[in-house]
């Protein structure tokens, strides 16, 4: 495989866009991680709550 085909070969591009759509995700994660437990501690509690009237 000569240097020009390794430049020309695409096949590594799917993978460095998944690479930084999860790098993206993880910052968000990061950065809401408080609104994102409170929402869930809320979801469950929900679902507990409910689930007591069944």
């Amino acid at each position: 495989m000569s240097l020009r085909n390794f430049l020309e070969e695409e096949d590594g591009v799917g993978v460095v866009e998944v690479l930084l759509i999860l790098v993206v995700l993880i910052g968000l994660v990061i950065i809401f991680k408080k609104q994102i437990t409170k929402l869930v501690n809320g979801i469950f509690d929900t679902i507990t709550d409910r689930a007591g009237d069944i």
